[in-house]
């Protein structure tokens, strides 16, 4: 079990409010305080935002090993509150996926983690009508792509709360995508394979 995080490296910063530091000996303690059996923390961020007397927003994001990103969020009416809301939250989902995240009995190919570069253009490159123009990016970022099962991708999903995860396959041994899907569940993305001698035919 991870104990005491000691010399965790904790960043707190805030938007329309000042950090006073009770609030940030409070969130540096609160986020030393988490014992996760997994995975190891080794950074975290904590974003404070008061937007209004009954919006006062606490953010929670943890980097912690093997590539895996921890964010949480809570609204409460209290900045205080809404801190300790944030780190309940990131503990009940730790106890929830505990254990399928320490599956380490599965076979695994032999294969590495690799990087994948996203590129998003401008809405406007899309419907011009000019040719071999040259694409303005809006940000650029790289996916690191993991080998996981179907149901470790989709833990890694509920974990990070981003809206898709890329990684390779380990039981088609194929680059998939499992994403969220509107009505809550999630949906699976892989490339099918044509037989060469279909498409000959």
């Amino acid at each position: 079990m991870q104990k005491h995080n000691v010399n965790l490296p904790i960043i707190v910063t805030a938007r329309h409010m000042e950090v006073t530091d009770a609030i940030r000996d409070y969130a540096h303690k609160k986020v030393e305080g988490l014992h996760l059996d997994y995975p190891r923390i080794i950074e975290a961020k904590v974003v404070l935002d008061v937007q209004s007397h009954h919006r006062h927003i606490a953010e929670i994001i943890l980097f912690c090993a093997d590539h895996i990103v921890i964010e949480v969020k809570s609204v409460t009416e209290d900045i205080y509150a809404s801190i300790d809301e944030s780190i309940s939250k990131i503990a009940r989902r730790m106890r929830k996926y505990k254990t399928r995240l320490l599956k380490s009995h599965r076979p695994r190919k032999e294969t590495s983690i690799r990087h994948l570069e996203e590129h998003v253009f401008h809405q406007e490159v899309l419907h011009t009508e000019q040719e071999h123009i040259e694409p303005a990016y809006v940000h650029k970022e790289k996916h690191k792509v993991r080998p996981l099962y179907v149901d470790e991708a989709i833990i890694d999903l509920e974990i990070s709360e981003r809206p898709f995860v890329m990684f390779h396959n380990q039981q088609t041994h194929r680059l998939a995508i499992v994403f969220r899907r509107k009505d809550g569940d999630y949906g699976l993305i892989e490339p099918e394979l044509e037989v060469a001698a279909n498409g000959a035919a």
